[in-house]
């Protein structure tokens, strides 16, 4: 048997409030440096308490256009929210599994490692290099490598700080400066930071430009690309209008057109009626210069039914008819 529903449990089930529409829509920033607060997406929540801490993943293709980089995997971390905006920390990155797994074949030489490097302002990153060689290699040969590899890192990560780290890491010049120190050692091909991972983070640096600043920007940027596409559309309608002006319409050109026509139309009927004119006077020459009476029957009928004219009767008379 159904439970009956007390007054106060529908009354409790008509205030209740839709969760929906308490969400709102916050805008994902990359970080402040060096990526100047760029806008790189979009997520939903109640507050600010249920954003922070969320992982963003998106691709470097879609971060920078690079449709190499497809295949590198970005992470941030929404660490603060001001207003709409949902503040980030790049935290690493990592290249999928199946693009690492076509780099490595059955005859070449695989050489990885685990670095945890230090910036300048205190940011420890664990970075994880991957070098391919075109054939094996022997152990003593990977350890050379290793080692090269690893001393180039630290004193890299020494001398600069982590957003430049993260600059070197996704423009490709750590890699290339891998390339450099190991190609020397044994014939490479290829070079990766395959990882990263922002283990601890350092100093914030307070420098650049601010999320007003930012919002100014994208706000008059947004205003001049309004106003090309109204001056475009508007010299686009002005071209369609000089053209309409123009071009003469299909009757102002059928009435110019009227007088030709019935000129033409005279010439026509003249010309005809003078061919019909000399077409009789042949017929009247051609009969008068020849001599019927030394024509047969059957000619002169012929001649008669071209004319149009009755077949019947005698010889004189069918000569009678066509000397009419």
């Amino acid at each position: 048997m159904a439970k009956k529903v007390s007054a106060k449990a529908r009354a409790a089930a008509r205030k209740q409030r839709d969760k929906w529409k308490t969400k709102r829509w916050y805008t994902i920033r990359a970080p402040r440096h060096p990526w100047d607060f760029k806008n790189i997406g979009e997520t939903i929540g109640e507050s600010d308490e249920h954003i922070i801490g969320r992982i963003y993943e998106m691709t470097l293709q879609e971060f920078n256009g690079d449709f190499t980089k497809m295949h590198v995997i970005l992470r941030f971390r929404v660490d603060e929210c001001v207003g709409q905006d949902a503040l980030t920390t790049f935290i690493g990155h990592h290249h999928q599994t199946d693009h690492i797994r076509r780099q490595i074949r059955r005859y070449r030489g695989k050489v990885d490692d685990v670095v945890d490097v230090v910036t300048t302002d205190g940011y420890l990153v664990r970075l994880k290099p991957l070098i391919i060689t075109q054939k094996r290699v022997q152990t003593s040969v990977k350890q050379v490598m290793r080692s090269k590899t690893r001393d180039l890192l630290l004193g890299f990560a020494a001398k600069n700080t982590y957003s430049k780290l993260q600059e070197a890491i996704l423009g490709g010049e750590l890699e290339e400066d891998v390339r450099k120190a190991v190609k020397p050692i044994y014939p490479i091909k290829s070079i990766s930071i395959r990882k990263s991972q922002l283990l601890q983070a350092g100093v914030v640096d307070q420098k650049g430009p601010t999320l007003d600043e930012i919002h100014a920007e994208e706000v008059k940027t947004a205003s001049e690309l309004k106003a090309k596409k109204a001056a475009a559309l508007a010299a686009a309608m002005e071209d369609e209008e000089e053209e309409a002006a123009a071009t003469p319409s299909i009757l102002d050109a059928a009435e110019a057109m009227e007088p030709e026509s019935e000129k033409s139309n005279d010439v026509v009927e003249a010309a005809a009626s003078e061919v019909e004119e000399t077409k009789e006077v042949a017929q009247q020459e051609a009969t008068e210069s020849v001599d019927h009476s030394s024509m047969t029957v059957a000619e002169l009928k012929e001649l008669l039914k071209a004319a149009g004219k009755p077949v019947s009767g005698k010889k004189a008379d069918l000569i009678a008819r066509l000397e009419e």
